[in-house]
């Protein structure tokens, strides 16, 4: 399976340019999706949370307590590298299984960390979705309902702009021009994805 990567800092849009995809037939398998998944009640790795971090983590119907959670390693590094090893290799094996069980001519992987995480040998493609830093504030304010510094503090968490474009096989500038503009380069990318694939079908 010819699989291309997307990847982008918070409020660049990912998810729209992702849905653009499917409109055109392509299979998504999102990070953040498989991310929530891998805890779901019953699971060994909440299970696992619970016993690392005490029951208070777990909400009384069983569900993960993320913003506790969160609190709790925000300013524990050991305590954020345990969860990174336990959580990191389950969702890397799982997004795999998603990918190769996809069925569209290739397959979109969404990963808003993947350059942090070092994720780019899971797709033979990596697409950057791009916007300066400004409309990445304001979009995630007015989305999130967050304040300004609370939305920079994010960015500074995240992988740079410089460091995410260094990445790049394919960038779309998620910015300039009209919504239409931005479709028509969503649907040249597209086809450049499509000839890939073909290409690697041949090949196998």
């Amino acid at each position: 399976m010819y699989v291309v990567a997307i990847t982008g800092g918070i409020g660049s849009g990912k998810t729209t340019v992702a849905n653009r995809f499917a409109k055109l037939g392509i299979e998504v398998v999102d990070a953040d999706i498989i991310a929530r998944e891998v805890v779901e009640p019953g699971t060994p790795a909440l299970a696992a949370i619970a016993a690392h971090f005490g029951p208070d983590v777990v909400t009384p119907d069983g569900q993960l307590d993320r913003r506790r959670l969160r609190e709790r390693i925000f300013t524990d590094s050991q305590a954020k590298e345990w969860l990174n090893a336990l959580l990191h290799p389950l969702i890397r094996s799982e997004m795999l299984r998603q990918c190769a069980a996809t069925r569209s001519p290739y397959c979109l992987l969404v990963v808003p960390l993947l350059v942090e995480n070092r994720l780019t040998s899971l797709a033979d493609r990596v697409l950057v979705i791009d916007v300066d830093e400004a409309t990445q504030i304001e979009r995630t304010c007015r989305r999130d309902g967050v304040s300004r510094e609370q939305a920079q503090a994010i960015l500074a968490s995240q992988a740079s702009r410089s460091e995410r474009l260094a990445m790049a096989d394919d960038v779309l500038d998620n910015q300039s021009g009209t919504s239409e503009t931005i479709w028509q380069r969503i649907f040249a990318l597209h086809q450049t994805y499509l000839a890939f694939a073909s290409q690697q079908a041949q090949q196998l």
